[in-house]
């Protein structure tokens, strides 16, 4: 196992951070505070650190190939102008809003923005999984699962990685760049459920894949990142001085600084033992990661 030294990237607390987003363009980190109703960007290189209000939930970012953002909402997928500040609806959700709402999201190699659900409820696996290609949204599953998270691609393009957090689970579809779909799900690692046990070590959570392949997931309440192989083998493991990491993104120039979002929406007590909880955190990487794709009009 590596040696980690975990650092504070951005003081801004939030709610729910989710979604770190590299934009080598910019050379800046963009994310989420989905309860904070906010996007927010910071250049690590001047510290600068921005944010921009929004009307409905943002939950994911996905660069767009002509400029700006595109972000999975409450209310659908928008297009986000971080020059302007403007943000235009591009499709509506397809479900009812009132129950569901986006929450997972990542660009494949051919500019496809996909993005699960979470159903809110909770007392059935009523989420889904979408596609936005070419300003039109696909449905690709119902059901199977409460809460999809972790998506990720594989180098090859020849996997898609997908998190059930509700069920403890992480799996894997063949995928088929060419049509944009998946098919043949196995399981890659499923976690203990039983939340009062010694050795609980939390639910995956948000996800990204590195430069070799392997898989480097949010432990929610667990208080850890894990890295995975593409079979499920634990490789190495990230302590943190938070107990909810939410999503990981690599980032920086080199690509090899690993940016962490974090949930400060927690109890009392876990905020007194945990006083970081909420903030943008950084690791310096032994791997890089990849630039994520754009989506394509």
């Amino acid at each position: 196992m590596n040696s980690y030294q975990v650092e504070v990237a951005c003081n801004a607390t939030m709610t729910v951070g989710e979604s770190p987003l590299w934009a080598p363009d910019e050379n800046a980190l963009y994310w989420v505070d989905i309860e904070g109703f906010a996007i927010h960007r910071l250049c690590p290189a001047s510290g600068q650190h921005e944010q921009w209000k929004v009307d409905s939930e943002a939950s994911s970012l996905a660069r767009a190939a002509n400029g700006g953002l595109m972000v999975a909402q409450r209310r659908g997928f928008s297009r986000f102008n971080p020059g302007t500040g403007e943000l235009t609806l591009v499709a509506e959700a397809p479900f009812d809003q009132s129950t569901t709402r986006f929450n997972d999201g990542k660009c494949d190699a051919a500019g496809r923005f996909w993005c699960g659900t979470i159903y809110e409820p909770r007392d059935k696996p009523a989420a889904e999984m979408y596609v936005l290609e070419r300003g039109n949204v696909r449905k690709v599953w119902s059901g199977g699962m409460v809460n999809s998270n972790g998506l990720g691609f594989s180098p090859d393009n020849k996997t898609m990685f997908h998190a059930e957090t509700a069920s403890h689970r992480v799996t894997r579809f063949a995928f088929d760049l060419l049509s944009g779909t998946v098919s043949d799900e196995r399981d890659v690692r499923r976690f203990s459920t039983d939340k009062s046990a010694a050795d609980y070590g939390g639910r995956p959570d948000g996800a990204a894949v590195d430069s070799e392949g392997n898989y480097w997931v949010a432990m929610f309440e667990g208080g850890r990142i894990l890295k995975l192989s593409p079979q499920g083998d634990q490789l190495d493991e990230i302590r943190l001085p938070v107990r909810c990491p939410t999503m990981v993104a690599f980032g920086g120039p080199d690509l090899r600084t690993l940016y962490i979002t974090t949930a400060g929406k927690r109890p009392a007590e876990e905020l007194a033992a945990f006083p970081l909880s909420g903030k943008l955190l950084s690791v310096r990487m032994p791997v890089a990661g990849r630039i994520e794709p754009a989506y394509l009009d």
